[in-house]
């Protein structure tokens, strides 16, 4: 395995990626919205709107949490509590909802494409071998997710720190619970969302086909990570660990199939098909 080789696949793709604004640029639209947008207006119109009977509704619905989540919440405000509920819970999924997306779209081309743009035989007759072009193709699909992901993460926690942060005596965003989730948890889940996209991407004919066939792929393991990643926020931090533990695992082995599915056949389109 030459890691230099590797890399330099993907800095090729990134470098590709980077000059197809009509591809990143909806995604740089959708984490402004999920990260900023709409987190940014919801917390500053609950913190700012006073004492009225719906803040103080929605926070004695807080009562319905786990015992763990509700030992959390802090504030001594209905607006305060609500702001800080929402922000730590709510939202949460959102950062393994967005780097999922956007890392399932750049991989489901990123093979397939190869042959459409007729740079597949170029790839298959280079110095690199079939592992040191997945491991690449992986890297260059894995970074947009989490880049956009890290670039949002830290907006948001911004907008909360500012926005529910006085309302429940200072700067508190991200918990630990969050950082185990963002460095922990959503890696694992997007090594094998990507695992399984690559593969496709080397067998489907057009990247269409890929796009379509790695959406109904993606989507359950969205709806899966979104779920896991919520109870483990609302419960308690071994709970995140084991979760993660169990991922990497499965990541590890759907990783080391995935390798398998790439071939220099396929890159020529000899052998492509499902």
């Amino acid at each position: 395995m030459n890691w230099s080789r590797a890399l330099t696949v993907a800095r090729t793709d990134l470098k590709q990626l980077a000059q197809a604004r009509d591809f990143w640029l909806p995604m740089v639209i959708l984490g402004t919205l999920f990260f900023v947008v709409f987190p940014g207006i919801l917390l500053v119109t609950i913190t700012q709107i006073g004492q009225v009977d719906a803040i103080a509704n929605v926070s004695q619905t807080l009562e319905v949490l786990p015992a763990n989540a509700q030992e959390q919440i802090r504030g001594d405000t209905p607006q305060g509590r609500t702001g800080y509920a929402l922000a730590v819970f709510l939202f949460a999924p959102v950062a393994v909802v967005i780097p999922l997306t956007i890392s399932t779209a750049v991989g489901a081309a990123t093979i397939v494409g190869e042959r459409e743009k007729g740079t597949g035989e170029f790839l298959a007759h280079s110095p690199a071998g079939v592992q040191e072009i997945y491991i690449g193709k992986l890297i260059a699909s894995l970074l947009p997710g989490y880049v956009t992901t890290a670039v949002g993460f830290g907006v948001y926690s911004l907008i909360v720190n500012l926005t529910v942060g006085p309302e429940v005596g200072g700067w508190f965003f991200p918990t630990a619970q969050w950082w185990v989730m963002i460095l922990w948890v959503l890696p694992p889940f997007l090594a094998i969302c990507l695992s399984l996209v690559l593969r496709l991407s080397a067998r489907v004919t057009s990247t269409a086909a890929a796009q379509q066939a790695s959406g109904l792929i993606s989507l359950p393991l969205i709806m899966i990570a979104y779920s896991q990643s919520t109870g483990a926020l609302l419960g308690s931090g071994a709970i995140a660990i084991w979760l993660g533990g169990v991922a990497w695992v499965v990541a590890v082995f759907s990783l080391s199939r995935g390798v398998r599915s790439l071939t220099r056949s396929r890159l020529l389109g000899v052998a492509s098909g499902v």
